[in-house]
């Protein structure tokens, strides 16, 4: 039996991946472009349209003039306190230099539990 590749990203975002609408892949990640063209080699037995969609990602390249997009600013914990203080995203926004979007979403995450309030992430977390 061969050795899992623990590295390898699952496979379930390679098929998500295959199935994207073909707006291109500007914030895809390229160690998944080139995963498909592993999984989706030349002869091998697949679905066409997937061997169709991991050829064209395959032989994809950023374009000169692309950005690439940085990674996000992580929440702190003394900003996770502020958002519930202001309750409202826009003048939350104004206090932490983020766009009132970000603070929006954030401050719903917090609300619905979908992310743990400070207080309640234990010390070193």
């Amino acid at each position: 039996m061969a050795e899992h590749d623990t590295n390898a990203p699952p496979l379930f975002e390679i098929g998500a991946l295959l199935s994207a609408p073909a707006a291109g892949p500007a914030f895809m990640d390229l160690e998944l472009l080139r995963e498909a063209g592993h999984l989706y080699y030349p002869g091998c037995l697949s679905l066409a349209r997937k061997q169709t969609a991991a050829a064209s990602l395959a032989s994809w390249e950023r374009p000169a003039d692309m950005r690439v997009r940085l990674p996000g600013r992580r929440w702190k914990a003394w900003e996770d306190r502020v958002l519930p203080a202001h309750d409202d995203a826009g003048a939350a926004a104004a206090e932490l230099g983020r766009s009132a979007a970000s603070c929006s979403v954030r401050l719903w995450r917090l609300k619905t539990g979908e992310v743990r309030h400070p207080e309640d992430t234990p010390p070193g977390a």
